[in-house]
């Protein structure tokens, strides 16, 4: 059995994966799910304690993941959520993982196609370049538009209130203008990398925050010999680890990355 690694996205932590920990587990898989720097703590901790995100950057994140697998018995799965899904990119590309799934996935740099939703569900970070030097939540009104849009109020609420905390406005800035600094910026991969895992793109098609617009434009990126494909479920929004339905997505992206597993 192949141990699995579940990276998350902004807005959440570690917490977010929980069901699909025990649902991996349950089948006899070694789950881990690394939280960033400093989200060793609670949800409730870090929402009184936001200065511990402020602080966090992407080589940081990336450093810590991939000590993380260094540490397993063999190759994992890699499956990452929204900003985790870019990070699952990301260390594809460093060589890590035998296989990678990016569900709802933050573009890595040089994918520009930027949809109206997503303008708005990012808005409450950058609508003032003050924001990059602090951490910034949503408000629940917010979190539904961005990540639970398909779900009832209470089911929106309930979710906001376990999983829900601030996200870096560094590094949101930082992607937004990483197609626009010279050279290479923290969210770069190498399109062209033929020692790359396969990697699978899946989209919610109700998805505000990262359409699948998003991720087609993600996957057209890569021109290597390496597996890459995309599939889009019906109905399903940001939030998708989480929604109704969601062992039959988790079953199905394990068992694809077991299939092109290397």
């Amino acid at each position: 059995m192949k141990p699995i690694v579940l990276v998350h996205g902004f807005w959440v932590t570690p917490r977010s994966w929980e069901h699909w920990i025990t649902h991996y587990e349950a089948k006899g898989h070694r789950v881990i799910a690394p939280g960033y720097p400093g989200f060793e703590v609670e949800v409730e901790e870090l929402n009184a304690n936001p200065d511990i995100i402020t602080a966090v950057t992407v080589p940081a994140i990336i450093d810590k993941l991939e000590a993380e697998i260094r540490a397993l018995p063999e190759a994992p799965i890699i499956i990452g959520h929204s900003a985790g899904g870019a990070f699952t990119q990301i260390l594809l590309d460093h060589g890590y993982g035998a296989a990678g799934v990016a569900m709802n996935s933050a573009p890595t740099e040089g994918v520009k196609v930027v949809p109206l939703s997503q303008v708005k569900s990012t808005f409450p970070v950058l609508r003032s370049p003050a924001n990059r030097h602090k951490s910034i939540g949503l408000s629940l009104e917010e979190w539904k538009y961005a990540f639970t849009n398909t779900f009832s109020d209470e089911e929106s609420e309930i979710l906001y209130r376990r999983y829900h905390v601030p996200a870096s406005g560094g590094i949101l800035w930082g992607s937004v203008l990483a197609n626009f600094q010279p050279g290479h910026q923290d969210t770069w991969v190498d399109y062209h990398n033929d020692k790359r895992a396969p990697l699978l793109f899946v989209s919610g098609s109700e998805d505000h925050i990262m359409p699948p617009s998003v991720q087609r434009s993600n996957a057209k990126h890569y021109k290597s010999n390496t597996v890459t494909e995309h599939i889009e479920y019906e109905g399903y929004a940001h939030l998708l680890p989480a929604q109704k339905g969601w062992e039959e997505i988790a079953d199905h992206v394990l068992d694809w990355a077991l299939r092109h597993a290397r």
